[in-house]
């Protein structure tokens, strides 16, 4: 790091019957949630240039609505349960909050078809890529701490790091890397980090990867530049990344079988195993440490009780460790992303797709959902934040199957009061998480052309 960084001072196919499991009318089990927390009288709110977030942006959705009355917390669970039976997906958890309370936090389905244990609240998944909004909240808590700032540049506290040009190594900020706007072709390296390669290793590989445009200027999805940011929080902290992520969000929150690293799902009391489909049904695998070399963009390992703990603190009910304000910017669009809109519930659903710190963010059928997927070998994970509802979603599943991914859009639905569809019966996939995508890139061109997408991956 510089000594001149200057410590900155402020800031599927699924069967018709459980598609049909989802009514259009539900009983409602939800209450009226509690108002979010006033809002700083002393927040700065002066504008700041398009390609970098605020230092702090207000408007945590000031009226919350109660989900619709058709929102069945009974009958989303049932639905899961049913997605485990008949060798769909070997285990699934599932957490749902709304209006600061957990309304559900459970396991289903069992740890390992080949020493079946049932999965229950505590039981640990990979979160693949779920784990880039931990990044993102990890850097913005350092924002808050006014030892970073959003449009710090990379190389202030990474000074050996370069890219194609002087001009784009010199531009390239923490937003750029936190919103996938690097300028780097599609996936770059992920290859690479199949084939086992070291995380620096590849990061130096960047210096000779043609750009497709300048940082800032454009959208393509990463793993290995994303983890930069692992570096500056280590430069501008003092503390590694996995420590700092421990320290800073797993702990005060209570997530406590959280971890990093395929030691620390290894060390989990409970911990659901990876599962591919073979010509006799599934198998059971032993996790890759592949993209565990890249930790934040595919580190964190947490259950369904942690994940809860997760959204309600991503929902503003905890103030105390993640500020309103600070929520407000991580959850913010910074860049389009159309390529989002195009398979599955999302061709129907959305209406615009953008990238935030860490997040997705969604026009769903004209309302905000905060969103990310995530999928590596053997494990699939979705999380959902429907601001006006006051409600947060995870759902993580331990097979190689898009049929889960259903069920999100199904709950979606039925908070905002929408006709119910047969989600779990329309073939999905993950978007631009999912490295084989129909609308993502294939090849990178040029120099650096090792950085073609991989087949599997976290997204």
């Amino acid at each position: 790091m510089k000594t001149n960084s200057r410590r900155r001072r402020f800031r599927t196919a699924a069967t018709g019957m459980l598609g049909m499991l989802m009514p259009l009318a539900m009983s409602s089990t939800a209450q009226t949630p509690p108002p979010l927390p006033p809002m700083p009288a002393n927040i700065e709110t002066t504008s700041v240039p398009s390609t970098q977030p605020a230092a702090y942006r207000t408007g945590l959705v000031p009226q919350v609505q109660a989900p619709a009355a058709g929102f069945n917390v009974a009958q989303i669970e049932a639905i899961a349960e049913q997605l485990t039976y008949g060798n769909r997906v070997p285990g699934m958890a599932m957490a749902i909050v709304q209006g600061g309370r957990v309304i559900s936090a459970r396991g289903y389905g069992v740890t390992d078809i080949s020493n079946p244990q049932p999965v229950d609240s505590h039981t640990v998944f990979r979160l693949a890529s779920l784990s880039k909004a931990f990044a993102g909240t990890m850097a913005g808590l350092l924002v808050n701490d006014g030892t970073l700032r959003w449009d710090s540049k990379v190389t202030d506290y990474v000074p050996g790091f370069r890219l194609d040009t002087p001009e784009a190594t010199e531009r390239l900020t923490v937003a750029d890397v936190l919103s996938h706007r690097v300028g780097l072709p599609y996936n770059a390296y992920d290859r690479d980090i199949e084939a086992n390669a070291e995380y620096y290793t590849l990061t130096q590989k960047l210096a000779s990867t043609s750009l497709k445009c300048l940082p800032g200027d454009c959208y393509a999805y990463q793993n290995v530049a994303f983890s930069l940011i692992g570096d500056v929080v280590y430069a501008a902290s003092g503390s590694f990344y996995e420590q700092a992520v421990e320290r800073r969000i797993f702990k005060p929150l209570g997530m406590d079988d959280a971890s990093l690293g395929l030691a620390g799902i290894q060390a989990s009391s409970r911990w659901a195993r990876p599962h591919v489909r073979s010509r006799n049904g599934w198998v059971s695998l032993t996790p890759k440490p592949t993209y565990y070399r890249v930790a934040p963009a595919a580190g964190v390992n947490a259950s369904a009780s942690d994940m809860a703990q997760w959204l309600l603190a991503h929902t503003g009910h905890r103030p105390d460790v993640l500020p309103a304000p600070l929520l407000a910017t991580l959850h913010a669009s910074l860049v389009n992303t159309p390529g989002e809109m195009r398979s599955g519930w999302r061709r129907e659903r959305l209406q615009s797709a953008g990238y935030a710190l860490g997040w997705r963010n969604f026009d769903y059928a004209n309302h905000q959902v905060v969103f990310h997927a995530g999928a590596v070998q053997g494990y699939r994970g979705l999380v959902a934040l429907l601001p006006e509802r006051d409600l947060g979603i995870a759902i993580m599943w331990n097979g190689e199957s898009t049929l889960p991914s259903g069920l999100m859009p199904t709950i979606l639905d039925a908070a905002i009061g929408l006709p119910s569809r047969k989600w779990l019966d329309v073939d999905t996939d993950f978007g631009s998480d999912n490295l084989m995508a129909e609308d993502r890139p294939g090849n990178a061109t040029g120099k650096g052309a090792s950085a073609n997408r991989a087949n599997a991956s976290p997204h």
